[in-house]
C-alpha cells in the first residue's frame, strides 16, 4: 500500500513539473513578441550582390499577358524586388556571385591546337612555328553564305585571343589563362562546323574525308591530355553548332560541354540542357537599324519563306502551307539562297508583323534570328526547340509559341495571330529591339552581345561541372590515378 502511494505521488510531482515548464515557455514567448512585435523572417534585402555593368535580373512587371519580365538593367538601375538566387560560380577568393552572371572574368585555358583544326580551315597559312594569327594585324575572314550561320566557333576563339592583348582584361567576360590549373573551363578550338561544311565530302583518292580525320585526331589528342584525364572531360568546351558536325567524335567526347544549335540529333544522355549550352545562329539578313515601322506600316500579317518540304520533324511546314497559302495577308512561299534569296527574305520580314519559325530537319533554324534582326515578331512552331540564354531570358515577351498539334488544326493559327491586337504586338516589337543585341556576333565583342552572353551561359555551368568532377572522385574508376599520374577517363554512357 505504501508503495502505491509513493508511485502516485511521484506521478503527480512529474505532472506538476511538466505544467510548470509549459507555462514558463509560453510566458517567455509572449515576452519576445511584446518586445519585437512578431518573429520576422530574414530580410533578403540585406543580402547584396555585385553586378556586371550589364546583367539580367528577374523583375516583376505587369504586361498584357501577365507574365514576369526579364529586364536589362544597369548598375544604376532600380530593382523592383530583390534578385532571385541563381547559379553562380566561385571566384579566386571563394566569393559566390548569386545572380548567375560572371563577377570577374571567366578563366579559360585554350589548347594550342595545330592550325589545321582552326584558322587553317580558313586557308590561313602560319609563318614559322606560329599557331595563331596576330589579330592585331590580320584576322582571317570567315566564309559567307550558309557557313556563316554556324560561325560561333570563330567568334569565341577570336575573343579569347583578344583577351591576351586587352588593355583592361578585368572588364572582360572571359579571358585566356596559360595555366590550366587556374582555369574554370578548358576550351577546344576546333572549327567543327566549318570542317563539316567544307571538308565532309570524301575525295576519290581519300580513305576518309578530312572532316573524319580531324575528328579522330582531336579525340586522340584530347583523351591523352592531363586536363582531360583530371576531369574526365567534364570541364572541356567543344563546339558542334552545325547539327552534323562532330558526328564521329561526339560519342567519345560526350562528358564535355557542347555548344550546340539544338538537341535534335543527339541522344539525351549525350547532350542535354543541364550539361550543354545552346548558342544562337548568326543571322543571315542585315540588322534593321533605325526601324521606324509600326503595326500599320507592316502590311503582311504572317511571313514564311524557305524550304517547305522537309524530313524528320518538318512535316508541319507542308501542312501549314496548304492551310495558309490562300490567306490574303499571308506570305508563305518557297525560298533559297539563289537569286538573292536572303535579301528578299529580309525585305519581306521587315514588311511583316509576324514571322513563322517552323521546325524543319531539326528543331531550330536560322530563321528565328533573322526574324529578331528584322523586328518581326517570331511565331515559333517547334515543340522540341531549345533557346539561347532561356534561363535568364523570357522569350514569351517577344515571341508567340504554338504547339504543332494546334498549329495544324484548320483556322487555329490564323485566328490566333489575328487576335493579337496592335498594343500587344507593339509591346513585343519594342522588346525585340531591346534584345536583338544579345544575338549579335561581332569582333571585337561588345557588352551584352552574343559572344559575351555565351561566355556567361558557360559561367553558369561551372558550379555544376565542379560538383560532378568532385563527385566522380569518390569511388569510381575516374578517381583512380593512371600510370602517368593523371586520372583515367570515364567510360561512355550505355544505351545510346
Amino acid at each position: 500500500m505504501a508503495e502505491k502511494q509513493s508511485s502516485s505521488a511521484a506521478r503527480k510531482s512529474f505532472f506538476a513539473l511538466f505544467l510548470t515548464t509549459i507555462v514558463l515557455f509560453v510566458l517567455s514567448w509572449l515576452f519576445v513578441l511584446r518586445s519585437t512585435g512578431r518573429p520576422r523572417p530574414l530580410d533578403r534585402k540585406v543580402l547584396t550582390t555585385q553586378k556586371l555593368p550589364t546583367v539580367f535580373h528577374h523583375v516583376k512587371s505587369q504586361s498584357s499577358n501577365g507574365l514576369s519580365r526579364a529586364i536589362l538593367v544597369n548598375n544604376g538601375g532600380i530593382e523592383e524586388e530583390p534578385p532571385k538566387r541563381e547559379q553562380g560560380f566561385q571566384d579566386k577568393d571563394g566569393a559566390m556571385n548569386c545572380n548567375g552572371n560572371v563577377k570577374e572574368p571567366l578563366k579559360i585555358f585554350m589548347y594550342d591546337l595545330d592550325p589545321e583544326f582552326h584558322f587553317g580551315l580558313l586557308d590561313w597559312k602560319p609563318q614559322g612555328d606560329r599557331i595563331w594569327p596576330d589579330i592585331r594585324t590580320e584576322i582571317p575572314p570567315y566564309p559567307e553564305g550558309l557557313n556563316l550561320q554556324h560561325s560561333v566557333e570563330y567568334w569565341l576563339t577570336l575573343d579569347l585571343l583578344a583577351s591576351e592583348i586587352s588593355d583592361n582584361p578585368n572588364n572582360r567576360v572571359a579571358m585566356r589563362v596559360q595555366n590550366s590549373s587556374e582555369a574554370d573551363l578548358i576550351f577546344v578550338p576546333f572549327f567543327s562546323s566549318l570542317s563539316y561544311n567544307r571538308f565532309s565530302k570524301q575525295n576519290p583518292h581519300q580513305k576518309k574525308s578530312v572532316n573524319k580525320v580531324l575528328q579522330a585526331k582531336l579525340v586522340k589528342f584530347l583523351t591523352a591530355q592531363k586536363e582531360w584525364k583530371m576531369s574526365g572531360g567534364r570541364d572541356h568546351i567543344v563546339m558542334a553548332h552545325h547539327p552534323n558536325s562532330m558526328l564521329d567524335a561526339r560519342m567519345q567526347l560526350w562528358p564535355s560541354i557542347f555548344i550546340l544549335a539544338d538537341f535534335g540529333r543527339y541522344p539525351l544522355n549525350i547532350a542535354n540542357v543541364d550539361k550543354d549550352v545552346i548558342a544562337p545562329y548568326k543571322h543571315m539578313v542585315e540588322s534593321y537599324a533605325n526601324d521606324t515601322s509600326d503595326f500599320d506600316s507592316r502590311q503582311t500579317l504572317l511571313f514564311f519563306q524557305g524550304s517547305i518540304y522537309r524530313k524528320d520533324g518538318g512535316f508541319a511546314r507542308q501542312e501549314l502551307f496548304y492551310l495558309l497559302k490562300d490567306e490574303k495577308d499571308v506570305h508563305f512561299a518557297f525560298g533559297s539562297l539563289k537569286n538573292n534569296g536572303v535579301i528578299k527574305a529580309g525585305q519581306g520580314m521587315r514588311l511583316s508583323k509576324f514571322c513563322l519559325n517552323i521546325a524543319g530537319d531539326t528543331p531550330s533554324s536560322n530563321r528565328l534570328f533573322d526574324a529578331i534582326a528584322s523586328h518581326c515578331v517570331p511565331v515559333i512552331i517547334s515543340d522540341d526547340i531549345e533557346l539561347p540564354y532561356e534561363d535568364i531570358l523570357d522569350y514569351s515577351e517577344f515571341c508567340v509559341f504554338v504547339r504543332t498539334s494546334d498549329a495544324v488544326k484548320e483556322n487555329f493559327l490564323i485566328n490566333l495571330i489575328r487576335s493579337i491586337r496592335k498594343e500587344e504586338w507593339t509591346q513585343m516589337w519594342e522588346k525585340l529591339k531591346e534584345v536583338e543585341a544579345l544575338f549579335e556576333y561581332q569582333y571585337p565583342a561588345k557588352d551584352g552581345d552574343a559572344v559575351q552572353m555565351i561566355w556567361q551561359s558557360l559561367a553558369r555551368k561551372v558550379p555544376g561541372v565542379k560538383m560532378k568532377i568532385n563527385k566522380s572522385r569518390r569511388y569510381s574508376d575516374a578517381a583512380v590515378p593512371g600510370k602517368d599520374g593523371g586520372l583515367r577517363s570515364i567510360p561512355a554512357p550505355k544505351n545510346f
